[in-house]
């Protein structure tokens, strides 16, 4: 895999107008993520638009149900023939086992190849202190994100999302054979935002990161193509 072709872009833009426009501006990403609001504002219909164009697409709805309506939830979304689709880990082993099943009955009722099923294990948007005293969870991030993880791959599930900086202790426990997308990352010339715990992208891919997803710094820059170019040629330098 090239590795420009490990970066997802989000489309994070409030309605089809401006993701038509954004994926004009980017025509060489080949990756690109659908979320929330997108997907809320625009329905399925976005994604017949980037399979038009021959991308691949990152459903990230993040489910989090009870283990039936998730279910459900994933064998719909399976059948629009994504590559990847997020469960929240902290849904439970039910749901994650659920969801797996779920999404090759879609998958196989669609006639499409089945997304990989990735688990959220902490929003990057997260910090320590606010895991503690926020959400009183006892653990260290670290360990807590682990253990997201390792669930995640007991359930059967394809990977998980972290942020970069536990992505290297996961890859080592989960194994090579375990995906790891990781949003919050930043190179060092762009703002780190609401971004609590990132890398740059070279560091990221080094640290046993399989996608990156970057945002803000490539689709809010002034020439978003050359921000996506800098950060390609970052990327080529990795040995």
């Amino acid at each position: 895999m090239g590795k420009e072709k490990q970066i997802i872009v989000p489309l994070d833009v409030p309605d089809k107008e401006s993701a038509i426009a954004l994926i004009n501006k980017l025509p060489l990403v080949t990756f690109w993520k659908v979320g929330l609001e997108l997907f809320t504002s625009y329905g399925p219909t976005i994604l017949e638009l980037l399979k038009s164009h021959d991308k691949k697409i990152f459903l990230d709805l993040k489910f989090h149900d009870i283990p039936n309506t998730v279910a459900g939830a994933c064998r719909a979304a399976a059948g629009y023939g994504v590559d990847l689709l997020t469960i929240h880990a902290t849904a439970g082993k039910d749901a994650l086992k659920a969801a797996t099943e779920a999404i090759q009955e879609g998958a196989a009722t669609a006639n499409v190849q089945s997304p990989k099923l990735i688990a959220i294990t902490l929003l990057t948007s997260i910090s320590a202190r606010q895991l503690a005293f926020d959400l009183k969870v006892p653990l260290e991030l670290p360990e807590y994100a682990l253990h997201m993880a390792l669930m995640a791959k007991e359930t059967g599930l394809d990977g998980a999302v972290c942020s970069p900086q536990e992505v290297a202790q996961l890859r080592d426990t989960c194994g090579n054979d375990f995906l790891f997308v990781c949003p919050g990352v930043r190179p060092t010339w762009a703002a780190k935002g609401e971004q609590k715990r990132s890398l740059t992208p070279s560091q990221a891919i080094q640290a046993g990161a399989d996608y990156l997803v970057i945002g803000r710094p490539i689709t809010a820059a002034e020439e978003p193509e050359l921000a996506w170019q800098k950060i390609c040629e970052e990327l080529a330098k990795i040995p």
